[in-house]
C-alpha cells in the first residue's frame, strides 16, 4: 500500500513536469576544487531570471527554465564565485568546482551566497555555522566544540558548566534530535558535559533548526541538529591533527580512486589520567578519558549512483581498581544516492544507532554490574523533485525499530543479592512526509508540508494498571509482534518570508511536533545513567505547537545582519517524576511518573558582522519557560529547570595580520531554576531540610570571559601549522556548579549553604598541523 502511494505521488509530479513545454533542466554537482567534497547549500543564480536554486545535502542541484541562453553564477561561502554562459536548449549536466577564497588584510571578504540571503530565504530560527569559524572561538582546554559554540546563539543555552546537553527555546535536552550522518546520537556529551562527541576535524557541515523544521524530520519537540561528516579528499592524501594539553586528534583522508571515491578516518583521545599518573601515584590505577573514532568512505558507481558508508564509535571511561563506569554511542549509516533523471533525486539510507552505559563494582569478594541502553535499526527513503526554479518538492518515509533496555543489575560472589532484570521494551516509529519549497514572484518564499507520524509499542511485554498510590491492580501480557498501543499524530509545518525591500523582510512560521520516546531523569542535568522509555498505554506522546514571527534587516551594504524573532510554544503530555520517586532499576517506573503541560515564550535579538577584519555577533534572549503538573507544586505553574530570563552572548574575532588572529567571548545568563530548602525540622535530634515549591529558587547568575590567540606557523602547499593559546574564564569568576545544605559546624541547629565551583582560570595550548 505504501509503495502504491509513493508511486502515485511520483506520477503526479511527473505529469506536472510534462505539462511544461519548451523548458530544459540544468543539473549537476558543486564541489570544492581542492578536495572534491560536495558543497552543501551552494547557490546557483541565473542572472537573466533573477532566480535559481541551491545544492542539497549531497551537493546536487537542478533548475528547470525556459529554453534560452543564460549567464549562471555558482557561489558558496568562502569560495570564489564562478560564472558560465550556458545555451540551454536541452537538458544539460554540468558539474562545477569552486576555488577557495584567498583572504588579504586589505579585503577579508567572505564570498559565496548572496549577501542578503538571510533576507530572501524563508528560513527563520535556523543556525548554520562554518566549521572554520567555530575553530576560532575560545573553548575549555582548547578542544573545539560545535555544541558549545551553538549555545552562544540566541534561543540556545547550555546545560551549564560541567553539565551535558543544551536547551532550545525552552525545550528540555531530550527534545533535541541530534543527527550524525542521519543517525541519532542519544548522548552527545563526553566527560559529564565538558566536551561534545563531535570532533570538528571530521565535521563538514551543521545546521540547527529552532523553528521551521522541515517535514522530513520528526521525533523531537524542540529542535533538530543535523551534522554531516566530511566525505574525504578525492584529490590527494592528507594528514591533519592537533596536540593539546589533555587531548590529541589525528585525521587521515584521501582518494580510493581519484575523483571517484574517497575515505576519511578521524580519531581523538584525552589523556588526563596518563598525565596525572606521571606526577601522582594515586592515579596509576585510575581511568579518566574518552575517545572518538569517525570513519567514512564513498564511491561513485557510474554517473547516476553513489554509495556512502560512515560510522561513529565513542566511549567514556571513568574508574579505579574497584569501580568502573563507561558509556558511549555507536552509529552506522549506509546511503545510496540515485538519479532517476535530472529532476528526481533519491536517497536510501540504512541506519544503526545505539547508546549504553555499564557500571562495574568490585567489593568484598563480590562483583556487581549495572547496565542500560537503547538500540535502533532505521530505514529511510527520501525523494527530491525539482519541478522548476520556483518549486522543489520533497517526499519520503522512514521506519525505526527501537529496543529499549531499561536496566539490569547482575551480581556474583560472596554477597547474596537478587539479580534485577527489567524487561526490554520494543516499538516501531514511522513517518510519511510531503513538502514544497516555493517562491511566489520576487517577494514571497515559502516552505510548507505535513508529516504523518505513527508509533506502535509492540510485544513481547507486560502492561500494568496502577491505582493512585502506584499499586498494581491489573496486568496483561503480549506476545512477540503483538501491537500493544498505537499513536498517530499529523504534524503540519509552514514557514514563509515576505521581502519588504532588498535590505529587509518579515518572516513567520508554525510547526507541530510529536515525540514518542522520553528521557527519564531525576537530576537537574543530563547524566549518562538517564533512561529512555517509549510511549505506552500510560505514557502518551509529547506534542508541541510553536508559533514564531521575525523581522530581518541588513545595514551598510549587508555588512551587518540583524534580526528580531518572537516565539511562543505550548507543550502537552510532558513527563516528570513524582516527588520522592524511586528512580534507579524500577520495574514499575510508570507508576512514579506524572504528566503535565508546558509553555515557553520569548524574544531573540541578533546582530552579526560577517565581513572585514573584525567579525562576530551579539545575541540576546529574553524568555520564560514554565510547566504545570497536577501532582507537583499544588497544580500551579512553576519555572522549568531550563528557564533563564536573560541570556547574553558576545563573540568577537579579529584578524591582526595574515598570521595572527585573536578572539573573545563573553556570556551571561540568569541562574537556573532549582529546588532548595525553604525551612527545616527536627527528627530524633537531626535537622532535616524542608522542600516546598518546585524550582522556586535560583542559582547565582553565571558569567564568564574567554580569550584566544592563534598564530599561523609554516604555510606551504605541503605543510601548514598553527598554534592556539586560549584562556577559559579569564577573570576567574567562581560560577556555582552546585549548592549544598548542611548543619553549621559552628552554629548547631542552623542550616548553612556551601557553593561548589569547578574552574577558575584555565589556560590551554594546542598545536594544529596538516600535510
Amino acid at each position: 500500500m505504501l509503495k502504491v502511494k509513493l508511486i502515485s505521488i511520483i506520477l503526479i509530479i511527473f505529469s506536472l513536469g510534462l505539462a511544461a513545454q519548451n523548458r530544459s533542466t540544468l543539473s549537476g554537482y558543486v564541489r570544492d576544487a581542492s578536495s572534491g567534497e560536495e558543497l552543501i547549500g551552494a547557490t546557483i543564480y541565473i542572472e537573466e531570471l533573477e532566480s535559481g536554486g541551491v545544492t542539497n545535502v549531497y551537493g546536487f542541484y537542478s533548475v528547470t527554465v525556459p529554453n534560452s541562453k543564460y549567464n549562471i553564477r555558482y557561489s558558496y561561502v568562502g569560495f570564489e564565485s564562478k560564472t558560465i554562459v550556458v545555451d540551454l536548449r536541452s537538458d544539460r549536466i554540468i558539474d562545477i568546482e569552486l576555488e577557495t577564497t584567498e583572504s588579504t588584510l586589505n579585503e577579508v571578504v567572505i564570498k559565496g551566497v548572496a549577501d542578503n540571503e538571510n533576507i530572501r530565504s524563508s528560513e527563520m530560527g535556523v543556525v548554520k555555522m562554518d566549521i572554520k569559524e567555530i575553530n576560532k572561538i575560545p573553548v575549555l582546554f582548547g578542544e573545539q566544540d560545535i555544541i558549545k559554540t551553538l549555545t552562544l546563539m540566541p534561543g540556545v543555552s547550555g546545560g551549564g558548566e560541567g553539565k551535558g546537553g543544551f536547551y532550545v527555546r525552552g525545550g528540555n535536552t531530550d527534545q533535541n534530535l541530534i543527527l550524525l550522518d542521519e543517525a541519532p546520537v542519544y548522548n552527545a556529551s563526553h566527560l559529564m558535559g565538558f566536551f561534545s562527541v563531535f570532533n570538528s576535524d571530521a565535521i563538514k557541515d551543521m545546521t540547527l533548526y529552532k523553528a521551521g523544521i522541515p517535514a522530513k524530520f520528526g521525533g523531537r519537540l524542540s529542535s533538530v541538529l543535523d551534522v554531516h561528516m566530511k566525505d574525504g579528499n578525492q584529490k590527494q592524501y592528507n594528514v591533519s591533527g592537533g596536540l593539546g594539553l589533555i587531548s590529541s586528534r589525528l585525521t587521515v583522508e584521501g582518494p580510493i580512486v581519484q575523483d571517484k571515491g574517497a575515505f576519511i578516518v578521524s580519531g581523538r583521545r584525552t589523556y588526563a589520567d596518563i598525565i596525572y599518573g606521571l606526577f601522582d601515584s594515586d592515579f596509576d590505577d585510575m581511568a579518566l578519558f574518552f575517545y572518538d573514532l569517525n570513519a567514512k568512505a564513498n564511491y561513485k558507481i557510474g554517473t547516476s549512483d553513489r554509495i556512502f558508508i560512515s560510522g561513529y564509535f565513542g566511549k567514556d571511561k571513568l574508574g579505579t581498581e574497584n569501580f568502573g563506569f563507561e558509556w558511549g554511542n555507536t552509529t552506522g549509516t549506509f546511503r545510496w544516492n540515485h538519479l532517476f533523471n535530472s529532476r528526481l533525486f533519491s536517497n536510501t539510507s540504512l541506519i544503526y544507532s545505539s547508546y549504553d552505559y555499564e557500571i562495574d563494582i568490585n567489593q568484598s569478594n563480590s562483583e556487581f554490574n549495572i547496565s542500560s541502553g537503547i538500540e535502533d535499526y532505521h530505514v529511510k527513503q527520501d525523494f527530491t523533485y525539482f519541478l522548476n526554479t520556483n518549486n522543489k518538492i520533497k517526499f519520503g518515509m522512514d521506519v525505526i525499530y527501537h529496543t529499549f533496555k531499561p536496566g539490569e543489575l547482575l551480581s556474583e560472589g560472596d554477597t547474596q543479592t537478587d539479580n534485577i532484570i527489567i524487561d526490554k521494551k520494543y516499538a516501531f516509529e514511522s513517518g510519511l512526509y510531503l513538502s514544497n519549497e516555493q517562491k511566489i514572484g520576487s517577494t514571497i518564499a515559502m516552505e510548507y508540508g505535513i508529516r504523518l507520524s505513527m508509533f506502535n509499542e509492540v510485544g513481547p511485554g507486560f502492561v500494568y494498571q496502577y491505582d493512585e498510590n502506584g499499586e498494581i491492580i491489573g496486568e496483561e501480557s503480549y506476545n512477540k509482534g503483538d501491537i500493544i498501543k498505537t499513536y498517530i499524530v499529523p504534524e503540519p509545518r509552514i514557514s514563509m518570508s515576505y521581502i519588504l525591500n532588498e535590505k529587509s523582510s518579515v518572516k513567520a512560521s508554525y510547526q507541530r511536533n510529536a515525540q514518542y520516546i522520553h528521557l527519564l531523569s531525576a537530576s537537574t542535568s543530563d547524566n549518562p545513567t538517564d533512561v529512555w522509555m517509549p510511549s505506552s498505554s500510560l505514557i502518551k506522546p509529547e506534542t508541541a505547537n510553536q508559533y514564531s514571527i521575525g523581522y530581518f534587516r541588513n545595514f551598510l551594504n549587508n555588512t551587518f545582519e540583524t534580526s528580531i524573532e518572537v516565539y511562543y510554544k505550548n507543550m502537552t503530555d510532558l513527563v516528570d517524576y513524582k516527588d520522592g520517586a524511586n528512580v534507579l532499576l524500577n520495574e514499575h517506573v510508570e507508576a512514579d511518573l506524572v504528566f503535565g503541560t508546558g509553555r515557553s515564550y520569548g524574544i531573540e535579538f541578533m546582530i552579526k558582522k560577517s565581513l572585514g577584519r573584525f567579525t562576530g555577533w551579539l545575541g540576546y534572549t529574553l524568555s520564560k519557560t514554565e510547566n504545570k503538573f497536577d501532582a507537583i507544586n499544588d497544580g500551579n505553574w512553576f519555572s522549568a529547570r531550563q528557564d533563564r530570563t536573560n541570556d547574553i552572548s558576545i563573540v568577537g574575532m579579529y584578524e591582526l595580520s595574515d598570521k595572527v588572529s585573536v578572539s573573545a567571548t563573553w556570556i551571561y545568563y540568569t541562574g537556573d531554576a532549582v529546588t532548595m530548602p525553604s525551612g527545616q525540622y527536627l527528627i530524633d535530634g537531626n535537622i532535616v531540610p524542608l522542600y516546598t515549591e518546585r524550582n522556586g529558587y535560583r542559582m547565582p547568575d553565571y558569567h564568564r570571559l574567554d580569550l584566544s590567540l592563534t598564530l599561523k606557523g609554516k604555510q606551504t602547499k605541503k605543510f601548514k601549522s598553527s598554534w592556539n593559546f586560549s584562556i577559559y574564564n579569564a577573570y576567574a569568576r567562581e560560577n556555582a556548579y552546585s549548592i549544598s545544605f548542611a548543619e553549621s559546624e559552628t552554629m548547631p541547629g542552623v542550616m548553612e549553604s556551601t557553593q561548589f565551583s569547578l574552574f577558575s582560570i584555565v589556560p590551554s595550548i594546542t598545536w594544529n598541523f596538516k600535510f
